[in-house]
C-alpha cells in the first residue's frame, strides 16, 4: 500500500503528536523513571521534608509532563510549606489531566479552605461525592476540613476592621 504525501503528512503530524505528550496517557504508561521519582518526593512529603520533595516533583515533571501523581505531591509541599494559593494551582495542573481524579479534588478542596474560600471548597466536595456515588474516605475528609474553617489568619483577614479609622 502506498500512502500518498498528504496522508503521509497526516500519519506523521498524528505518531508525532502521541509521542509527544499532546494527548493524554493512562497513569500505566508515565515514563517509569517520573514514577520514581515521585515515590521519593512523596516519601520526603510524609517527612516534611517540602522542598527536597518539591524538587524531585519538579524533575518528575521534567521527565515526564503527564505525571499527575508529581503535580499532586507538588501540591502537598506547597500546603506543608502554607502556600495553599500554589497549592490549588497545582491541584488544577492534575485535574486538567484527569478531571475526575477524586484525591485532586479533595485535596484542592482543602486547600480553598486554607485560602478561606469555603463555597469553592463545597463544590469540589459536591463532585467528589457525585464522582463516589455516595460516601467515601475523600468526602468525608473534605467535609471535616469545611467544618473545620479556614485558619483564624485568614478569617482575620478577610474581615475589616470595624473600629479603625477610615481614611480617604
Amino acid at each position: 500500500m502506498r500512502l500518498t504525501p498528504i496522508a503521509l503528512s497526516a500519519a506523521i503530524v498524528l505518531a508525532t503528536m502521541g509521542s509527544a505528550g499532546f494527548t493524554q496517557r493512562a497513569d500505566d504508561r508515565i515514563d517509569a523513571r517520573s514514577v520514581t521519582l515521585t515515590q521519593q518526593g512523596m516519601a520526603l512529603v510524609g517527612q516534611g521534608r517540602w522542598l527536597e520533595a518539591t524538587d524531585l516533583f519538579e524533575s518528575a515533571l521534567a521527565v515526564d509532563a503527564r505525571n499527575r501523581q508529581a503535580y499532586i505531591g507538588l501540591a502537598r509541599a506547597a500546603q506543608g510549606e502554607k502556600l495553599p494559593g500554589k497549592a490549588v494551582k497545582f491541584y488544577y495542573e492534575a485535574l486538567q489531566l484527569e478531571p475526575n481524579d477524586v484525591e485532586a479534588l479533595t485535596g484542592q478542596g482543602e486547600a480553598l479552605v486554607q485560602r478561606g474560600a469555603v463555597e469553592r471548597a463545597k463544590a469540589n466536595l459536591a463532585r467528589v461525592k457525585t464522582l463516589c456515588k455516595g460516601s467515601c474516605p475523600e468526602a468525608q475528609t473534605l467535609a471535616a476540613a469545611i467544618a473545620k474553617g479556614p485558619p483564624a489568619e485568614v478569617l482575620a483577614a478577610q474581615k475589616p476592621d470595624v473600629g479603625a479609622p477610615r481614611t480617604e
